[in-house]
C-alpha cells in the first residue's frame, strides 16, 4: 500500500502556492512579468527602491520589499526581510531582472573611456553583484522546493551595442557567466539557473533610432514585454525541468 503521509505531503506541496522574488518590477519586462505569474496564480514579492504604490493591484506591503540595490549593505538587510516573509521557508523562483544603464548628457551613449569610475561600481553594483548576493542569500529557501533562477541579461552583452554604454554591456555579460557558474555550483542541490538574453523590446526606455535596428531583424519588428515574461515563466516551471546553465535569446534573430 502507498504510504498515505507521503501522498498527503505531495498533495499539499501541489496545492500550496508557489512564490516569485522579482526585482526591477514596476515597469517594462518586470511589469509583464508581474503579471504573468500573476494570472497563474503565483505570489509575487517585488522589490524596489520606491515604496509600495497605495494602489499597487499586486499586492499589499507584505509582497514589496524597499531596498537599494546599489547599496551591498541595504541589499543584504533586505535578503533578511526577504527570508522572514517566506511563510514555509520556501521561494520557487527568483528573477534577478532589475539593472541600470547610465546616459551621458542628452542620452548619449557612455564608452569605455568616458565613463566614470564611480558610475562603473553602481552599474556593477545593481547589475552583477546584487544577483550574486540574492542567489547566496536566498540558496536555502530555493533548494526547499528545487527552485529555480532566472537571470536577465542582454544582446549588449555579447556584442557592442549603438546605445547601451560600456559599463551596462560588461555587466551583463559577467551576468551571462554568472549564470553558467551557479548552475554548476546550485545544480547538486536540484536548483536550475538560466538567464534570457533580450534584444529590441517595445518599452518606455527604448533609445531614439531603435527603428534602424529593427529594420535589420530577420523579424522585422520588436518584441513584446510580454514575449519576455512568457520565457520568464517556462525557464521556471516544469516544461523547463532539464535545463540548467542556458541563456535564451529573445531578440528576434538579432543574434544570428
Amino acid at each position: 500500500m502507498p504510504d498515505q503521509t507521503n501522498q498527503d505531503a505531495v498533495k499539499s506541496e501541489n496545492q500550496r502556492r508557489k512564490v516569485m522574488l522579482l526585482t526591477g518590477a514596476s515597469r517594462g519586462i518586470g511589469h509583464a512579468t508581474v503579471k504573468r505569474f500573476a494570472s497563474a496564480g503565483w505570489r509575487i514579492i517585488a522589490c524596489s527602491r520606491e515604496p509600495v504604490p497605495e494602489n499597487c493591484p499586486w499586492g499589499g506591503r507584505e509582497d514589496h520589499v524597499q531596498v537599494d540595490l546599489s547599496d551591498a549593505a541595504d541589499t543584504l538587510r533586505a535578503i533578511e526581510d526577504i527570508r522572514a516573509r517566506l511563510e514555509d521557508g520556501k521561494l520557487d523562483a527568483l528573477v534577478n531582472n532589475a539593472a541600470i544603464s547610465p546616459k551621458g548628457e542628452g542620452g548619449a551613449r557612455l564608452n569605455a573611456t568616458a565613463t566614470e569610475f564611480d558610475v562603473w561600481q553602481k552599474v556593477f553594483q545593481v547589475n552583477f553583484f546584487a544577483p550574486i548576493l540574492l542567489a547566496r542569500g536566498l540558496i536555502e529557501p530555493l533548494r526547499k522546493v528545487r527552485g529555480s533562477i532566472v537571470n536577465v541579461t542582454s544582446i549588449a552583452g555579447s556584442r557592442v551595442h549603438p546605445f547601451a554604454g560600456a559599463a551596462y554591456s560588461t555587466s551583463k555579460a559577467a551576468l551571462a557567466a554568472l549564470t553558467r557558474e551557479l548552475a554548476s555550483d546550485f545544480g547538486p542541490v536540484g536548483v536550475r539557473v538560466n538567464s534570457i538574453s533580450p534584444g529590441e523590446i517595445n518599452t518606455s526606455i527604448l533609445s531614439p533610432g531603435t527603428e534602424k535596428i529593427v529594420e535589420t531583424l530577420p523579424m522585422k519588428r520588436l518584441g513584446t514585454p510580454d514575449e519576455v515574461a512568457k520565457a520568464i515563466y517556462f525557464l521556471v516551471t516544469e516544461a523547463s525541468s532539464y535545463v540548467t546553465g542556458a541563456e535564451l535569446h529573445i531578440n528576434g534573430g538579432q543574434h544570428v
